[in-house]
């Protein structure tokens, strides 16, 4: 736990007082009162800017250090190394960005220096998820949440929820994932104020209702998201309400629900948003368009190509290129070209293999397995089928895990082991609670 800044100001007040050889009467007369000065050096009162000047100016020391603990030129390097932190997060060098980010929040100058100290640790947190490591990130978004709040502004309170809530959904802990969400809105019964930050949590939160299988309350927060959007009409939170509308109606069969949905999404986004959004968004309307409309699937193939340079030079996750690559190869499977997708297949798998989600890691093998059996590689399929079998069988009963468990069926029955497609069958029902 850190003391508070009004504490360290005190602290440093009383620390050069005593290194010049004054007393707390020498150091307040004329303009103040000892007793004053003594509130101050305790952390009970708190200095008006002018007395701070004040006393900076009595102390013969910079009035930064004073406020900051920090000499003027201490701080610039502080904020710069922030700025090369955040630069090199926003271009995708994920493991640059923790290493500097790490390094500041090691820098003693920054322990008296809140909010600097947040935004370091804020963005530690993100290039920890970016870069897999979701355990690390929630501990860092956790210490913000519960330890280190001083001065924390109502805007950062909802986007350490946001973060927290998207890392314990993508690490399959969908109950904490969903009681952050919640309780972040607030009750039930009261209508949230929303505004855009909110409106991206609520998307975040609805993400989660879909993922666990509850797409009843999926369904109907998706229409209260999309209602709240549209009063507050900013494009921030129309694609974020759009966009995750669009993946609940794909979710329960509504296809033709989702496709306008989400090339509203598209079209604001392309206006208004950033490269990284963008990219994702057109990977999610082109696996949309590969299952609804399988016809168009070059169209789908072409925009999947865009979307993995897009995500490539981006600060996308680690997750994020794996999975673009295991669309891309769908597609090519959709198309007959199977030698195409068998290569996109194992890239994603080399890929995931490196660190990311075991959903992606599974998905891979799956999908290789798929590629494999297509180009009558039966053994080689049966190889990549019982590895995601192993994962499945390790992972948490969600869904998107009784997806997984339904295409291994479908590859064990191609492959002609009957018995172990049943069983596959079965373990799918289960994670469906059916």
């Amino acid at each position: 736990m850190h003391v508070t800044s009004q504490g360290l100001v005190g602290e440093r007040i009383k620390m050069i007082r005593r290194q010049r050889g004054l007393s707390q009467a020498q150091l307040a007369h004329p303009e103040l009162s000892d007793s004053y000065v003594s509130l101050i050096e305790s952390g009970k009162r708190t200095p008006t800017p002018a007395v701070l000047e004040l006393l900076a100016q009595k102390l013969d020391c910079s009035l930064t250090f004073l406020v900051n603990g920090v000499t003027a030129e201490q701080m610039e390097d502080l904020e710069l190394g922030l700025r090369f932190a955040r630069l090199a997060l926003e271009n995708g060098e994920v493991a640059e960005a923790r290493r500097r980010y790490a390094e500041l929040l090691e820098d003693n100058n920054l322990v008296g220096l809140a909010s600097l100290r947040q935004d370091a640790r804020y963005g530690y947190a993100l290039a920890a998820e970016a870069g897999g490591d979701l355990p690390e990130a929630i501990a860092a978004l956790n210490t913000l949440r519960e330890g280190d709040t001083e001065g924390q502004s109502p805007e950062r309170r909802i986007q350490i929820a946001l973060a927290l809530c998207r890392c314990h959904r993508n690490s399959g802990d969908f109950a904490t994932a969903v009681r952050i969400g919640e309780e972040t809105l607030g009750p039930a019964s009261a209508e949230p104020s929303w505004n855009d930050d909110l409106i991206e949590l609520g998307s975040t939160l609805l993400s989660v209702y879909y993922e666990r299988g509850d797409l009843l309350r999926a369904r109907q927060f998706a229409a209260e998201l999309l209602a709240a959007a549209e009063r507050l009409g900013t494009p921030r939170a129309i694609v974020a309400a759009c966009w995750n509308a669009a993946r609940t109606a794909e979710l329960v069969g509504a296809d033709e629900e989702a496709m306008p949905l989400m090339e509203r999404a598209m079209a604001i986004q392309s206006e208004n948003g950033e490269p990284r959004n963008l990219a994702r968004l057109r990977g999610a309307y082109a696996t949309l368009l590969l299952r609804a409309r399988p016809a168009e699937a070059l169209t789908a193939r072409d925009l999947l190509v865009r979307v993995l340079h897009g995500v490539k030079e981006s600060a996308a996750s680690r997750g994020e290129v794996p999975l673009t690559l295991l669309y891309l190869a769908r597609a090519e499977m959709e198309l007959g070209h199977l030698d195409e997708a068998a290569e996109h297949a194992q890239a994603a798998l080399d890929l995931a293999a490196e660190g990311t989600s075991r959903a992606v890691l599974t998905d891979a093998h799956l999908v290789l397995g798929q590629a494999h059996w297509m180009r009558h590689r039966d053994e080689d399929a049966t190889a990549e089928l019982n590895a995601a079998v192993q994962k499945l069988e390790d992972g948490p009963q969600t869904r998107k895990t009784a997806e997984n468990w339904l295409a291994a069926a479908e590859i064990h029955d191609r492959v002609g082991d009957r018995a172990r497609s049943i069983e596959a069958y079965h373990r799918a029902l289960a994670c469906a609670g059916l």
